[in-house]
């Protein structure tokens, strides 16, 4: 019967051309790699993994994962809404967000967005074109003074924070450090880290980095300082 088996899984394999066997080879690579970057992963420990599914019950399960992992790295966070896990001061970040929200986000290939780490750092106002062209989930925030970065795991916030750092000191340009996120990602699904993958690579600033701007010429004159007048 097994011979019967195969022999009807080779005829239709020739039957359907080319095509057919080269999209099962792809998605047999795509399983491997998939299977390589689990294997890479630590998993999350058995008591945060209950604490998880006890309190973010309706979270998707991706989500669960993550927040196991950061409690395994930064203890239980700091604050909890239906919406959103925040850790305060977490290693090397002023915060660290996981959101209960996926966001689609296709560079360098299709993933979820959910995990966003902060650090303060200032980004000079001629860099935000370059950095909006880098990385859409890359945030700098000139008022309050931060840069983020917003992913589905801790080791691609980092790169992507330390190629932003690149293209505002002017290491890199943006097409450099597209280029290389991609590479770093392909190479950490063959199971080789590259540094930028492990942790910053430069010491952020300890804030003194938020930009307030200053008033208008037109508002100068005005009798309050809030918008409103009031």
């Amino acid at each position: 019967m097994k011979s019967i088996a195969i022999l009807g899984l080779s005829a239709a394999l020739f039957a359907a051309g080319p095509m057919a066997v080269t999209t099962q080879a792809n998605a047999q690579q795509m399983d491997e790699k998939k299977m390589s970057m689990k294997g890479m992963e630590k998993p999350a420990s058995e008591e945060s993994m209950t604490w998880a599914r006890d309190k973010l019950k309706g979270w998707p399960q991706k989500n669960q994962e993550t927040a196991a992992k950061m409690i395994d790295e930064y203890g239980e966070p700091d604050g909890q809404t239906d919406m959103l896990l925040i850790w305060n001061e977490s290693g090397p970040f002023k915060q660290t967000i996981l959101s209960k929200e996926q966001i689609d986000h296709r560079f360098p290939m299709p993933h979820k967005d959910y995990l966003e780490q902060v650090i303060d750092y200032k980004v000079p106002p001629d860099k935000f074109d370059e950095l909006a062209r880098y990385d859409g989930s890359v945030i700098a925030e000139r008022t309050k003074g931060t840069l983020s970065a917003r992913c589905d795991k801790e080791a691609a916030n980092f790169l992507a924070l330390n190629l932003a750092h690149d293209i505002v000191t002017d290491r890199k340009s943006v097409e450099q450090a597209r280029e290389y996120y991609a590479r770093a990602i392909k190479d950490m699904m063959a199971g080789k880290m590259d540094p930028y993958l492990e942790k910053l690579q430069f010491n952020p600033p300890s804030g003194r980095t938020a930009d307030a701007d200053s008033p208008a010429p037109a508002m100068r004159s005005a009798s309050s300082e809030s918008p409103t007048g009031k």
